[in-house]
């Protein structure tokens, strides 16, 4: 049996978690949101719907986009995802760090209960 955290944050029905994280780092890697859909593992239309929620239930733009043409369409991620991102990921690892002993000791008494 695996034992691992999973860190979430929670505002009102809003959750932030680990995929929507990955799908603004993936816009702020590949510079759109299709791009980010495909790296994830996601169709463009979750990807989008995860996006909106993000966005709608903070209040603010997370991304910055652009309507395709020509030059072709594209994402940015924001000043406000960028931080986002940042402390998210902080507090991710801050967490996995103070669970790391009863992770070890939960996974040694899993291993021995089998």
């Amino acid at each position: 049996m695996e034992v691992k955290i999973r860190f979430q944050i929670r505002i009102h029905d809003l959750v932030i978690g680990p995929g929507k994280v990955a799908l603004l780092e993936g816009v702020a890697t590949t510079g759109s949101i299709s791009g980010a859909a495909k790296a994830t593992g996601m169709t463009f239309r979750r990807a989008w719907q995860l996006l909106e929620t993000l966005r709608a239930g903070l209040g603010v733009d997370v991304l910055e986009t652009q309507v395709g043409g020509k030059a072709g369409g594209g994402a940015r991620v924001t000043d406000f995802g960028l931080a986002l991102i940042h402390h998210y990921r902080e507090a991710e690892n801050a967490a996995r760090n103070s669970a790391q002993p009863l992770l070890e000791i939960l996974s040694r008494q899993s291993g021995s209960s089998g």
